[in-house]
Order: C-alpha cells, then structure tokens, then sequence
C-alpha cells in the first residue's frame, strides 16, 4: 500500500537518520514509501552522503524526494515549505502514490490535513512534541499573540482530523486530553517514544579509563536546553573529581557552546566540544560514564519530551543525569533506576546529585539496568511494530470508506 512521509527534518542530518529514516527502514518492507525530507544546504553540499543516502532509499524501494530547508525569513520559510509540501502531496495523490500521509510535526500536518481536506486522503499527524508551547518556551512567540493563535488552532485542527495521532509521552497524552476533550473523544492514541537503534547503540566491549568522562551530546543552543544547568554540573563535577574530562558532541556552534558553558576557561582542555556524523554517535557515546541532559522542565512544553539521547545513552549501558518535570524521564529514571534527577542548578544541588552518581556508579547491575530499560522502552522494532500498525488500522478503514478509496 503506498504511503506518504512528509518531514520537514533533512534526512541527512543525525535526528532524520535516527528518528525517520530508522523506523521507514522497516516501514518499506510492508508500505509503499514516498519520503519528503527538507535538507540543509551543508548536508547538500555532501555528495557523497547524498549518494549513499540515496542508494539506500532505492534499496529500499523508497522514492526520496528531497527539497531545500529554508529557515529564513523566520515566519515566511515554514509558510512557503508548507505550501510546497501541499503541492507535492497532491502531485503525488494524483498520481495514485498515496493512500496515506504519514506528518512528522505541526508544519507536515498543516499540508497534510490540507490534502486530507480536498482529497480524503486519511493522515496521521505525529506530533512529536508540543510545539506551540516549545516556541513559548524558547523565547520565540508571546502567548496569545496572532501567530500562537495560529499555531494552537491548527494543533486542534490536526488533532481533530487525523486518522490517528502519535504522542512521544504518557505526559503530553495527559496533557492534551484535558486540553482538547471534544476534539479527542474517540480519537485514536499512540505513545510511541523517541526509539534507538539497540543493534548500533549498545555496550562497549572495551575497558573504561580511570578518568570519568562526564558527557552531553545533541543541541543545547536550542532555547529550552539549560545551558546553565549543564554548566553548572561540569563545574561541581571538575572541582570533585580532578582528573575528570567533559565532552559535548553536538553541531552548534562550538565556540559558543564553550563560552556559555565555560565562561571562566576553567575547565579549559579537559572540555571537549565537537560534532561526529550520525554513524559514529554510538562509539561517542560508549567512550562516557555518564550523559547529562537538563531541559526547561516545569514548563508544559517540556511535557512532550521524548530526548532521542535517553534513549541511545541508556541503550550504550550507561546512566543520564537530568532534570523533573520533562516528558516521561523523571518516571522512567525512578521507575528502572538508570540515572540520577537534579533539583536545581545551585552548587549543593548539584553536588548532592554527583553524590548520588557516585554510588549508583558503583552498582555492578546498572549497565544491564539500563540496556533492559532501553530495550523495554525505546526498541526501534517496538517502535516501528506500533507505527506498522496503526498504518494498517488507517489503511483498512479508508478501504472500507467509498469517499477515501475514491
């Protein structure tokens, strides 16, 4: 049956591998893919991982329509991206490539429900997180001015409409049911977390350092990353242990990254920032002791949070250290007991949580703690069995509705 994927993440960039391409690798096998990806111009530039990328597609039997990110001007690029993913889709419709429209987000949804309308193609809007309450949180739109509006009208029309609706978190599902009762009163729910792929991220084999690696990997320029929560941490953590390292893998802006997070150089050389193509994330990862993640929890924004880092960190074998209040991990780190929680960025908070770390270091059961939380929550084969599914559940009923097999 085919089926439609449209994304506004670049499939040559690390979250587009691990968070799309990842699932439709699996998809491809029952499903007719038709990928829309949306690519920065320095992934562009890469020849050779465009090639590779599209080798794999053709592998796969996915047709990759790739398109050009845009991110300014701010308002009108996501306008014109959208009106393009429309016209694309419709293409596409007419063609008979689409019986179903898999939206990764708010932008994908908005074409989608769009094409929904004139078509009576059924769509899934995926939400991924809780957009018009993440740009609140990131300093980007004021509540209540005329683009929030915008945006939370086209999140209840998305949620209205949709075939079926995919939540990263337990927390946000809570959330948007006491938002949007008329709207999701029989509406069709699946909580299908940021997944990992357990055959790539697992335990390293070798030997660890005497050294502790303390690590961070991932955006943490974004706006509702704590920056001065995670510098706070490496501070507490130089000053106890001296012969500890940090690492920050992530492609921001090294040299703000280490302004913010080291403004007093002094952590100097034992702070390492660099970025490491998607591929090789899991040997990054297994080369820690621990990865810290602290997000702007407490905010309802932070309620659909499903951090694609959690769940490679806890696949690798190794333990998190982050912050209440952000999606489902304050649940999860308590309920498998596979990292330590901070209650706040003051020295003594932060010193009360490395003396946790300590110990729970010590336990000779915390690697295989987290892998089996790993392996219990985010498997990319739970995963894509859940997103396989509900593909199915779509397909069979607009098979059996005259307007959407017209």
């Amino acid at each position: 049956m085919p089926a439609l994927y449209l994304t506004r993440n670049g499939l040559l960039e690390p979250l587009g591998q691990s968070q799309v391409f990842a699932y439709l690798r699996g998809l491809s096998q029952e499903y007719r893919i038709t990928l829309i990806t949306y690519e920065k111009d320095n992934d562009r530039a890469d020849t050779g991982r465009v090639s590779q990328a599209r080798a794999e597609c053709e592998a796969l039997g996915i047709r990759w329509l790739p398109q050009r990110f845009r991110s300014k001007p701010r308002v009108i690029a996501p306008a014109l991206s959208m009106m393009r993913m429309i016209w694309l889709a419709l293409r596409e419709t007419r063609r008979g490539n689409v019986r179903l429209i898999h939206a990764r987000s708010y932008i994908p949804a908005a074409a989608a429900l769009i094409v929904h309308r004139l078509t009576g193609v059924p769509f899934i809007f995926d939400m991924r997180a809780l957009w018009p309450e993440e740009l609140i949180t990131a300093g980007r739109f004021r509540r209540g001015s005329l683009l929030h509006r915008m945006i939370v009208a086209l999140e209840r029309a998305c949620l209205r409409n949709a075939a079926g609706i995919v939540s990263l978190t337990h927390a946000a599902v809570d959330y948007l049911n006491q938002e949007y009762p008329r709207e999701l009163e029989g509406q069709r729910i699946c909580v299908i977390p940021t997944c990992a792929d357990l055959e790539r991220f697992k335990p390293a084999k070798v030997e660890r350092s005497a050294e502790r690696v303390y690590g961070c990997i991932g955006s943490v320029l974004s706006g509702w990353f704590r920056l001065n929560w995670l510098s706070a941490f490496f501070s507490a953590a130089a000053m106890r242990d001296a012969g500890a390292r940090f690492e920050i893998i992530t492609r921001d802006n090294a040299v703000e990254v280490r302004r913010r997070v080291d403004p007093d150089q002094e952590l100097g050389d034992r702070l390492t920032i660099y970025s490491r193509p998607s591929g090789d994330m899991h040997h990054a990862i297994q080369s820690h002791d621990v990865s810290a993640m602290f997000y702007a929890g407490g905010e309802t924004s932070e309620l659909g949070r499903s951090p694609t880092r959690m769940a490679e960190v806890l696949a690798c074998g190794l333990p998190v250290v982050a912050n209440s209040g952000v999606g489902d991990v304050a649940r999860l780190i308590s309920q498998y007991r596979v990292g330590v929680l901070v209650e706040g960025p003051e020295p003594a908070e932060m010193q009360t949580a490395l003396e946790k770390l300590d110990c729970l270091l010590e336990d000779p059961g915390l690697a295989s703690r987290c892998r089996a939380a790993a392996e219990t929550v985010f498997s990319l084969e739970v995963g894509t069995e859940a997103y396989s599914r509900l593909y199915g559940l779509i397909l069979k009923e607009s098979a059996n509705d005259p307007e959407c097999a017209s």
